[in-house]
């Protein structure tokens, strides 16, 4: 299957530079179009700008598909300040990212509400990422298995499938802080999750799982390489386009 290359902007940027940022990835993309042989490509901006994007995207026949940062459990509705899966499908979102551990950890969000989360938006017609990871200390206290084990089996809604689930395994200890996890560790938890979901999906070995935790261009080749990771659920480096195609180029 090709590498799904997904850029997670997460809470960053203006009008004008997201504007900028998918010009270039769509200026990269035309300059090399091998990449898209063995990867697809994914950007996920802030909801406020995800309608320029998606103009941006089609004005330009960029071959990139968008998705959201996150959505509502809830129908449209009395949800002040929520988002729906619904307005995410009907502004052209393909995916949208759940259970971010910045989402689990700042807004206390619970497997089981990740869960109908993702529920919801499969309804939509959404395609859902989501995201499971250890703490630095649960990693030190031996128990990184039983923890991203208890968050799978919570966070998937019973309608997932390798048609429409991705999973990103991100170790928290390694996002946004310029550690990154061995190729060994990749591989023993990318491993352990295929077997995972081997117990709950009859179509697991087809599920993408991806890496997200400082995956930069210098290392991606080394992850890329191991087993089981289909991909990168990259952030810091998605904002700038070099980096996010340099990693689609170690692919």
């Amino acid at each position: 299957m090709k590498k799904l290359i997904a850029g997670n902007w997460k809470m960053n940027g203006t009008q004008a530079s997201a504007m900028d940022l998918i010009s270039a990835i769509g200026i990269g993309l035309d300059e090399n179009p091998s990449l898209t042989d063995t990867c697809d490509f994914l950007v996920c901006p802030p909801a406020l700008h995800l309608t320029i994007v998606k103009d941006a995207i089609e004005g330009t026949n960029a071959p990139v598909s968008i998705g959201g940062q996150d959505c509502s459990a809830n129908d449209n509705g009395a949800h002040t300040g929520d988002v729906s899966s619904d307005m995410l499908a009907d502004i052209g979102c393909e995916y949208v990212i759940l259970g971010h551990s910045e989402r689990r950890a700042d807004h206390e969000e619970t497997s089981a509400y990740i869960s109908e989360k993702a529920g919801r938006a499969l309804i939509s017609g959404l395609k859902v990422i989501i995201c499971v990871g250890e703490q630095e200390e649960e990693r030190e206290e031996g128990r990184e298995f039983d923890v991203v084990a208890k968050q799978l089996r919570e966070s998937l809604p019973n309608s997932a499938s390798a048609a429409n689930t991705v999973i990103a395994y991100e170790p928290v200890w390694a996002i946004g802080t310029g550690k990154a996890a061995t190729t060994d560790d990749v591989a023993a938890m990318h491993s352990f999750i295929r077997k995972t979901l081997q117990e709950k999906l009859a179509d697991a070995g087809d599920i993408r799982i991806l890496y997200g935790g400082s995956v930069k261009p210098d290392n991606a080749g080394d992850l890329f390489k191991v087993e089981n990771v289909d991909g990168a659920l990259i952030g810091g480096a998605s904002l700038k386009a070099d980096q996010y195609l340099g990693i689609a180029k170690a692919v």
